[in-house]
């Protein structure tokens, strides 16, 4: 059974940066990817996501220029690094994979994800 290993979560001040990685075990294929992130009492919403060459990526406003999603090469972990963070980044991030027939298209809805992670929790300090 394809499984996603998150790590890198933490406790950072405001202003600080933080680097999540998540490696998918268990399979050879490769697969479309994106990070999401659930605050208390919100509803998950993504942040990124990448294509399985990595050619293509995707960042929801709120984050732009500050995050950055990469990836090797299809098969190797994806990464999601994370600057110039603000308290209301604070939340469960969950790595997310999607079996994509498609090399180079971004998936930006949870539904076209077909795998999760267990969520790491980043808590950004004032």
């Amino acid at each position: 059974q394809v499984q996603l290993v998150e790590s890198g979560g933490g406790l950072v001040q405001a202003g600080g940066s933080l680097r999540l990685s998540c490696a998918v075990v268990r399979t050879s294929s490769s697969y479309a990817m994106a990070w999401f992130r659930q605050a208390p009492g919100k509803e998950r919403e993504i942040v990124a996501a990448i294509s399985r060459s990595g050619g293509s990526t995707w960042y929801a406003d709120a984050v732009k220029g500050r995050f950055t999603i990469s990836r090797d090469n299809a098969e190797n972990p994806v990464y999601l690094q994370m600057n110039s963070l603000k308290p209301e980044d604070t939340a469960v991030y969950y790595c997310a994979a999607g079996r994509s027939p498609l090399w180079s298209i971004v998936y930006s809805k949870p539904t076209e994800y077909d795998y999760w992670g267990q969520g790491t929790q980043v808590t950004v300090s004032s």
